[in-house]
């Protein structure tokens, strides 16, 4: 029966895959320390590894050359996994750096620096749809020989690498699976056996030399300690004698002290006494005063109220007053009207008189005529003097008026607290 040539490839990559993982974890562990660059078993699992992601790879063409790579199906883990965004950054920064393949070596370093190598190989073997536009069918990452290599690669988290990246030249190396580190005779063994003593003996020795210098720098550390230590006790112990003295002189000073205290309270207890007499003696005379004052203050209050009163009074008697004034000017006006009137009335009786007179000159002057004109111009006469005494009665019963009229809006403002503008403006038109 014919095998499958590409099934029988998947097996060889896979075992080869799992002795690679193998021998780096135990020989790891029995290092006992970080890896780095120059180690062989993990330059063989690189290798190994490459060929296993180059198993299957779609070929590429382009203008001048076909590409085949495993950059491609490694770059797309940045879409797949956000936080491997970091490490694709980091290998296309790399300044020598200017193959695919290249930059595909160094993102397998920096993934098993970052212990992130399976994690970022599952999620790529997951997405099968996206890695058919890179790899065939039958290719490893398609099958399950691939989920079964990530599985293996979980246990490289055990293991510590520090690998130089950036100096190395990734490009050009050339990645052959050494098969004699796989394939192991009997001398090999003995001679393993004896290189693991040889370096058991040598690690024994070098951790005793470690120790023993350890412990040197320990003795003279803590010899150096002894000697500060004695500085620090000598200078501990004049400090301390300083210290009992200043206590000494503390404490007479806290005895004065507290001496002047007793002076001071007896003092101030005496002075608080004759504060508190004299205090009791300002508020007896507080008291008494207050009693005064609120009288004066009732008294004040008492004549406020009768001056406010008599003020209310005075301004009713002004405002009659001046009622009476503005009826006086009224008759006043109405009596020179009517003097007026009668003056007139007087001359045309004086000149009807004249007249009359000349009429009865004119006739023969009898004394009969003359009789009567006399009578009637002593009539006349007689009136005119009765209006003349009614005239100067009305003027001086006019200038009484106004002289009460004054003196009560002297009294008023004399009386009044203090004068609005109102109140000035009637005094002055009463006094005018």
């Amino acid at each position: 029966m014919m095998l499958d040539p590409t099934a029988v490839e998947r097996a060889n990559l896979l075992n080869m895959a799992k002795l690679s993982i193998k021998g780096l974890i135990e020989s790891a562990l029995s290092f006992g320390r970080t890896l780095d660059s120059d180690y062989p078993p993990l330059q063989q699992f690189f290798v190994v590894m490459e060929h296993c992601l180059k198993h299957g790879l779609k070929v590429r063409k382009s203008f001048l050359s076909y590409n085949k790579t495993i950059w491609g199906p490694l770059e797309l883990v940045e879409k797949l996994y956000p936080e491997a965004e970091e490490i694709g950054a980091s290998v296309r920064d790399l300044p020598g750096l200017k193959t695919p393949l290249g930059r595909a070596r160094a993102w397998l370093r920096l993934a098993l620096m970052q212990k992130k190598m399976a994690d970022y190989l599952r999620c790529l073997i997951i997405q099968r749809d996206l890695l058919s536009e890179f790899y065939e069918y039958h290719a490893l990452m398609m099958e399950e020989e691939g989920a079964v290599i990530v599985g293996l690669l979980v246990g490289l988290n055990v293991i510590d690498a520090n690998l130089c990246v950036k100096g190395e030249d990734l490009d050009s190396q050339v990645g052959v699976i050494d098969f004699s580190m796989y394939l192991k005779n009997e001398e090999d063994i003995g001679n393993k056996e004896r290189n693991v003593q040889i370096a058991a003996i040598l690690d024994q020795k070098n951790y005793v030399e470690e120790l023993n210098r350890q412990l040197n720098s320990t003795v003279s550390s803590l010899h150096s300690r002894v000697d500060s230590l004695e500085k620090s006790n000598t200078k501990l112990i004049e400090e301390l004698a300083i210290a009992k003295n200043n206590i000494i002189k503390l404490q007479e000073e806290n005895h004065q002290l507290r001496s002047e205290n007793k002076l001071i309270l007896m003092k101030t207890q005496q002075h608080l006494e004759v504060t508190k007499v004299d205090v009791e003696t300002e508020l007896q005379t507080y008291k008494h005063s207050r009693q005064g004052l609120d009288e004066m203050y009732n008294e004040a209050r008492r004549q406020l109220r009768d001056e406010s009163q008599l003020r209310q009074d005075v301004e009713n008697e002004l405002a009659v007053q001046v009622s009476m004034k503005h009826e006086i000017e009224l008759a006043m006006k109405l009596l020179e009207k009517d003097i007026h009137e009668k003056q007139d009335t007087l001359i045309s009786l004086r000149q009807q008189l004249e007249e009359m007179y000349q009429k009865l000159q004119v006739r023969n002057g009898s004394e009969d005529g003359l009789k009567e004109k006399n009578e009637i111009i002593a009539r006349l006469e007689e009136k005119t003097n009765k209006i003349t005494v009614a005239m100067r009665q009305l003027e001086q019963s006019d200038n009484d008026l106004l002289t009460q009229t004054r003196t009560i809006a002297m009294s008023l403002v004399k009386c009044a607290s203090s004068d609005t503008q109102d109140q000035y403006k009637l005094v002055k038109d009463i006094s005018f």
